[in-house]
């Protein structure tokens, strides 16, 4: 079957990339807003983009209203943003902090979870995650409804227990974002498989 989305609407369309372009990672980000209010939000446009520099990308979309969302406008503000991944243990707070909180509440408390500081910025992590990146600004694109946002990471934060010998990460099986609206997956079944050389074959 072909399908041309200039045929369909936008949340047809939108139905269909999200249920397509998958596993997707999500990007559970945390910035600091107006007051010092931290927001915490989760974003499955999401991707590792480049590793020198290191780069992360962000698609941010709009309110139903057609506003910015407020870790656009955090970001925009402050030029800094953590990124947290989310483990299995960690679902149920990250689906709770995707909810449409005003932006002078903080999602961490309605989820019972805890801050710990940054090293390079003043967003801080989540401690409960087990990997955390923190992120300055790079740049910001609007494409359409939605925002592009570049970050440059400036440092990690991974739990000891997954850092093996030469920085290998051991037994790390963060979630996964499948279709909209609300189906994931889990990144436990995995296989090994070596690159293949030319002169190889």
């Amino acid at each position: 079957m072909q399908i041309d989305p200039a045929l369909h609407s936008t949340a047809d369309n939108y139905k269909l990339i999200t249920n397509l372009v998958v596993p997707r990672p999500i990007a559970w980000v945390s910035s600091l807003g107006p007051g010092g209010v931290v927001n915490l939000a989760p974003f499955s446009f999401f991707n590792a983009v480049g590793s020198d520099p290191l780069y992360v990308v962000l698609g941010l979309g709009r309110n139903p209203g057609g506003r910015p969302k407020d870790t656009e406008n955090n970001i925009k503000a402050s030029g800094e943003f953590v990124v947290n991944l989310v483990t299995e243990e960690l679902f149920a707070a990250m689906n709770l902090s995707a909810a449409d909180f005003p932006p002078d509440q903080s999602e961490l408390a309605a989820a019972k979870l805890h801050t710990a500081p940054s090293v390079h910025i003043q967003a801080p992590r989540v401690a409960e995650a087990k990997v955390s990146l923190e992120c300055r600004l790079f740049s910001t694109q609007a494409l359409g409804a939605n925002t592009l946002v570049i970050g440059q990471v400036v440092m990690f934060h991974v739990a000891d227990e997954l850092v093996g010998p030469k920085l290998h990460i051991n037994d790390f099986a963060p979630i996964g974002r499948l279709g909209s609206p609300s189906v994931y997956c889990r990144t436990t079944d995995r296989f090994d498989v070596p690159r293949v050389k030319y002169e190889d074959l």
